[in-house]
């Protein structure tokens, strides 16, 4: 769905083609980058527009470094919302130790809507987005992040959104901002944390040590970011009794079962039919169960020995005495505990 993400060296004179096979005009704006008026992307305003079976040559040297995006900068509400977007990333012409990492990976945030059974997104919609992605997937799409134990990890997030900003957390590991669009963060203003807001428009940097093995989320702490083609139409029916509900309506359509009363987590093991090119609302089969989670999640996977594991770092496989369980009668009596 998105473009391809662009690498460079700061200091590296670029030349970049531009055809547009698009039945309407567009432009290509670079996001972030100091270049000249001329080729900053804007239609109309900068340059005309890519006409439909055009090329058109864009062309500046990197002056920095650092985390960007591109984008369509003609009719952005559809053309955004149909993908025409990427990540650029520029590696300064003479790193620091500092900035050397052993992984180094980069994500794009983007939000969609997108009916179910539909072909392509609905470029129209201004709220109640129901298709949440990184980097144009949603889990279980996503791909894991896999790093061996002891790395020095960096994170690129760009969001491209079209309405939301992005707290982003990570699970077991703290970190810090690094660097923004703007540029690099002097070191005495960086601070630890396990959240970060990614303000639609903005890309921010993280680095950390993977110092903690395990199969770790990182995902959007927006609860209905982590769900697949919600369905915001249908009545909140937690808490009624479906029992009576049942009994009522199945003299009418038998077979009938009330859903969503205890919550949605049970709603993707179900194995239900879905509309062609629609995925199921919620997650995929874990290690120990369903993983009652979709859309904008993926898995940091530390590994001691990544020769030991498959490409995808397969599941973590926790040492004997550290993974939570039913608790016995014993262990609940000798601390006092009354269930």
């Amino acid at each position: 769905v998105h473009g391809p993400t662009l690498e460079a060296v700061e200091g590296d004179r670029v030349r970049v083609y531009v055809t547009n096979r698009l039945p309407a005009p567009t432009t290509v704006h670079w996001h972030g980058v100091f270049l000249p008026n001329g080729m900053d992307g804007v239609g109309g305003l900068t340059q005309r527009a890519i006409r439909p079976g055009e090329t058109f040559k864009y062309e500046w040297t990197f002056r920095q470094h650092g985390t960007f995006m591109y984008h369509s900068h003609h009719d952005e509400m559809t053309q955004m919302a149909l993908g025409l977007m990427g990540m650029i990333v520029v590696h300064p012409r003479r790193p620091t130790p500092a900035y050397r990492v052993d992984r180094d990976f980069v994500i794009l945030l983007s939000q969609w809507f997108i009916a179910p059974g539909a072909a392509r997104p609905d470029p129209n919609r201004m709220s109640d987005f129901n298709l949440l992605t990184m980097n144009a997937k949603a889990f279980p799409g996503t791909t894991p992040l896999v790093c061996k134990l002891g790395d020095r990890v960096r994170i690129r997030f760009g969001n491209l959104s079209a309405m939301d900003h992005h707290p982003i957390h990570l699970h077991g590991h703290h970190f810090r901002t690094v660097a923004t669009d703007g540029g690099r963060i002097p070191l005495s203003a960086q601070y630890p944390e396990t959240t970060l807001l990614v303000p639609t428009g903005a890309t921010r940097d993280i680095e950390f040590v993977a110092d903690a093995p395990g199969d770790w989320p990182l995902h959007c702490h927006m609860t209905h970011h982590l769900m697949n083609q919600m369905g915001h139409g249908i009545p909140n029916l937690i808490g009624a009794d479906a029992a009576a509900i049942d009994r009522r309506v199945r003299p009418l359509l038998p077979g009938y079962m009330t859903m969503g009363h205890t919550g949605m987590g049970d709603m993707g093991e179900m194995g239900m039919a879905v509309p062609e090119n629609s995925i199921p609302m919620v997650g995929a089969r874990g290690p120990f169960d369903y993983v009652t989670m979709g859309g904008m999640f993926t898995i940091l996977k530390v590994r001691a020995d990544l020769a030991r594991v498959p490409e995808d770092g397969g599941w973590y496989q926790h040492p004997p005495g550290t993974v939570a369980e039913p608790a016995t009668p014993e262990e609940l009596a000798r601390d006092g505990i009354r269930t």
